[in-house]
This record gives structure tokens, sequence and C-alpha cells, in this order.
């Protein structure tokens, strides 16, 4: 069975970034995520490296399965953004959030991205895919 936007007619750059990344995050698309995150204070997020934010899930021996290019630095900045400070009280928390939320066993392996994808749209941010790819 196709998703149900398989037909829909992508902005320009977005095939180009799909055949490269798929329905995942690539380290460029995270970045520019990360740029328009604020965390529930209204400040900046750091851009975490990749290797940073495993060696956190790391030390709480946190593994996560469904671990594709930069969906898990991706998941726990908006963790922070999002829940840190409320549902979310500690690193340990946070790093148990970003294993469930990828590895969410009746949830989609392009979960991170289509949310991405369809806050921006819901919100008006557009995409540049071209800068992106």
């Amino acid at each position: 069975m196709n998703r149900l936007d398989y037909y829909d007619i992508r902005p320009a750059g977005m095939d180009a970034y799909m055949s490269n990344y798929g329905r995942h995050i690539s380290k460029s698309l995270y970045k520019w995520a990360v740029s328009q995150m604020r965390d529930r204070n209204g400040n900046k997020l750091r851009v975490m490296d990749k290797e940073e934010v495993l060696k956190q899930l790391a030390s709480y021996n946190v593994t996560v399965k469904n671990d594709k290019a930069y969906d898990i630095p991706y998941v726990w900045a908006m963790g922070m953004a999002d829940y840190y400070g409320s549902a979310i009280q500690d690193d340990l928390h946070l790093a148990r959030f970003v294993r469930d939320y990828l590895d969410d066993p009746d949830g989609a392996e392009s979960r991170a991205f289509d949310e991405l994808y369809i806050k921006c749209v819901a919100l008006g941010i557009p995409f540049d895919w071209e800068d992106i790819i």
C-alpha cells in the first residue's frame, strides 16, 4: 500500500532531497530545523553533534534501533524544545523519549521527517530544499 501523500505534488527540490535521504533527517536539514527551534523560555537551541547526542544516549544505556541519518539528534532537539522542563524533566527521560519516539512499534520509520515537514507546512515555514541538500 502506498502512503496517502504518495501522489501529492512536492515542492521543487524535495524530490532530489528524498532521492538522497528518503524520509529521514539529513545533517543539513537537522541544522536548519534546530536553527528554527526555541526552548520553553524562548532561547535558541544549540546544534549538537550527532556523536554528542549518541554519547548522551549511551551514558543512560539507551539504544535506538531505528537509527537513520540525523533522526536521533533531531528528535533529541525537538524533545528539548517542546517538552524539556515539562513532560521531560531530565536528560535520562529525554534519552528514553528519543528511543520511544523512533522505535514506536506502530509508528512509521519516517515519523521524525513527516512531523517536521507537516509542522512547517502548518506554520507556513518554507523549506529551501536546494539549500538543504
